[in-house]
């Protein structure tokens, strides 16, 4: 379980395909307090640490991880947003964020605002829908939607995130991870089957 809060932006410096699965090495000034087994989310994608070595640690991120996020398209020297997982009793200080990313999105437009940017997502997946003043996971940072469409969305970056995570490295037409509020998904789906009971 994590909440959205980036604790730090890591660096790929190795990727070696196995099967249809690849390994990541990511550098992270965390590595010396990480241990083998633990959940660490990427962009938003709750990976587990399988390997620890000098100045990095390896995930691994198998097809159906790979099909449904940005990681397949990382090179070797890209950023990736890192966030351990929760510890009990912490302070929940963005939303509740599963690192079970849903779909992908691109950047259409990123806008200065005199301090802070406006960034505009489109999305295939319609089954996943967002609201106004709602929560939604972005590369794995916890945000409020600011405008709200089918397949849209838009969210405010202020001066801190943007600094502190990938956002500062997002250009239109880039692709990102989305995970929907789990509680807008479940109540979505309990409508979806009172909609097919009625039917």
């Amino acid at each position: 379980m994590f909440t959205g809060i980036i604790e730090q932006i890591g660096t790929i410096v190795n990727i070696q395909p196995n099967g249809t699965n690849i390994q990541l090495g990511i550098r992270a000034s965390f590595l010396p307090e990480l241990k083998i087994d633990q959940s660490i989310a990427h962009n938003g994608v709750c990976l587990t640490v399988d390997g620890i070595y000098n100045d990095y640690y390896t995930v691994t991120a198998i097809d159906e991880t790979l099909k449904r996020t940005n990681l397949g398209k990382l090179k070797i020297g890209d950023t990736i947003n890192l966030e351990r997982c929760m510890k009990l009793g912490d302070r929940l200080d963005g939303h509740i964020v599963q690192g079970h990313v849903d779909t992908v999105a691109q950047v259409e437009k990123i806008t200065e605002k005199d301090g802070s940017w406006e960034f505009e997502f489109s999305y295939s997946n319609t089954q996943y829908v967002t609201v106004e003043k709602g929560s939604i996971t972005v590369n794995g940072v916890s945000l409020t939607v600011v405008k709200s469409e089918q397949g849209y969305f838009s969210v405010a970056i202020i001066p801190y995130t943007f600094e502190n995570t990938q956002f500062k490295y997002l250009q239109v037409k880039d692709y990102v991870n989305l995970e929907f509020d789990i509680i807008g998904k479940y109540v979505e789906r309990l409508l979806l089957g009172y909609k097919k009971a009625l039917t």
